[in-house]
């Protein structure tokens, strides 16, 4: 069974940087992609960024674009988020999803079939 351990969240003033980390376990093959959502105070949870795995192709929420950078290491089954110029609207806990079927709606949590348990980051102002 494949497991998403999530970390690197904290806390931040505005405009400071966070990278975190999704290592897998468990898994026997590649993902077709894996993604990045969070879950704000009082929100639903949304779509952050997402890479399909061999490939590398990336997607990001306008939201977060030119400030939040999606990367993998292959080798270390490892899933990254670099996030600068954090705001304090990115206050969240962010989850790492995967899924091993070739999806076309990689902004939609519904494709995702393995999930981590979060991490917080909370951005001051």
């Amino acid at each position: 069974q494949v497991q998403l351990v999530e970390s690197g969240g904290g806390s931040v003033q505005a405009g400071g940087s966070l990278k975190l980390s999704c290592t897998t376990s468990g898994r026997t093959n590649s993902p077709y992609a894996m993604g990045w959502f969070r879950q704000g105070p009082g929100k639903e949870r949304e779509f952050v960024a997402a890479i399909t795995w061999i490939t590398g192709s990336t997607l990001a929420a306008d939201s977060v674009k030119g400030r939040f950078t999606i990367s993998r290491d292959s080798a270390q089954n490892t899933l990254y988020l670099e996030m600068t110029s954090l705001e304090p609207e990115d206050t969240a806990v962010y989850y790492c999803a995967a899924t091993d079927s070739l999806v076309v709606f990689l902004a939609m949590e519904n494709q995702y079939t393995a999930w981590g348990q979060g991490t917080q980051v909370t951005v001051s102002s």
